[in-house]
């Protein structure tokens, strides 16, 4: 079997406004997605696929291609939705799907699915790199969204990430000096990121205030030191609030942290980042939040 992987990733500027072109700063996880691949020239036109979260099986289909048929699951809405991805990669592949040979595919998930590190870009890359076709094509015409979450599974490193006027990204090395202060908590839910797009789709924004959101993430990839970092994370946070009239995730679940909170992605679910402090530990797992990693943790 062939072998494809293509890491989570972490946004950590210009959530919501990434869809209209403003620069975003994203880092890869330490965890991602394994694809492994194996054709037979069978002549059954088949595809044999089995998906796993952390190495235990989850959903098992067996798909005939010719005429888009799922022939066997065990979950059937799962299955579509992987029959519908797999007839996009036809549709942009010159090669995949062309003919009559029978396809063996398997994904193992290395993070839990609630984590929102990119369980379908991850999919949406790995396909893509294995079919040797655009993946932001792929992922435009299966799941939409911004891209950024694509181009760091494609770049397998940290990214400065645009839209505008098509999916651009710069590969860089994003370690800040003050890294070791810098934590991330999970909230404990998922968030659905497209649900968080189409209330910001619905409000009205200007040019300026998407430049603002760049202008933010290039200050920030400035920062050396956290107490300025900590300054634009505060400024940002509050920037996304007034706009989409949602509270921050501080004044909800943090009001009397010493720190910053930011949210990280669609708000209300997901990973926050904060700093430490005295007795954070103890802090956040007295409200409910156990699932703590320091940056070398979880960041790549």
């Amino acid at each position: 079997m062939g072998e494809i992987y293509s890491p989570g990733k972490l946004m950590l500027t210009s959530e919501y406004f990434a869809v209209d072109g403003a620069l975003v700063l994203a880092v890869p996880t330490k965890l991602g997605q394994e694809f492994f691949f194996e054709e037979k020239q069978d002549s059954a036109s088949h595809v044999f696929w089995e998906a796993y979260h952390q190495n235990k099986l989850w959903l098992k289909a067996i798909i005939n291609y010719k005429n888009w048929e799922v022939l066997e699951t065990n979950l059937p809405s799962s299955a579509e939705f992987i029959l519908k991805t797999l007839k996009n990669v036809q549709s942009l592949s010159g090669t995949k799907f062309q003919a009559t040979d029978s396809y063996c595919l398997k994904t193992n998930l290395q993070f839990p699915p609630d984590y929102g590190l990119g369980s379908s870009s991850t999919l949406m890359n790995n396909l893509a790199e294995w079919a040797e076709i655009d993946p932001f094509q792929l992922n435009e015409i299966s799941l939409g969204g911004s891209g950024y979450d694509i181009a760091v599974a494609k770049a397998k490193s940290s990214v400065l990430y645009q839209n505008k006027p098509k999916p651009h990204f710069e590969s860089i090395q994003y370690s800040p000096k003050f890294k070791n202060q810098l934590i991330f908590i999970h909230l404990n839910q998922k968030q659905d990121s497209r649900e968080g797009i189409r209330l910001y789709k619905s409000k009205n924004k200007s040019q300026n205030l998407i430049d603002e959101f760049s202008n933010l993430t290039r200050n920030i990839l400035l920062c050396n030191e956290l107490e300025n970092f900590s300054q634009l994370m505060i400024l940002h946070e509050q920037r996304i609030s007034d706009f989409i009239e949602i509270p921050t995730v501080k004044s909800v679940f943090f009001e009397d942290c010493p720190v910053f909170v930011k949210s990280l992605g669609a708000w209300g679910g997901d990973f926050v980042m904060t700093a430490k402090f005295s007795g954070y530990k103890d802090y956040f797992w007295d409200r409910g939040f156990s699932t703590i990693f320091d940056w070398d943790d979880i960041i790549y």
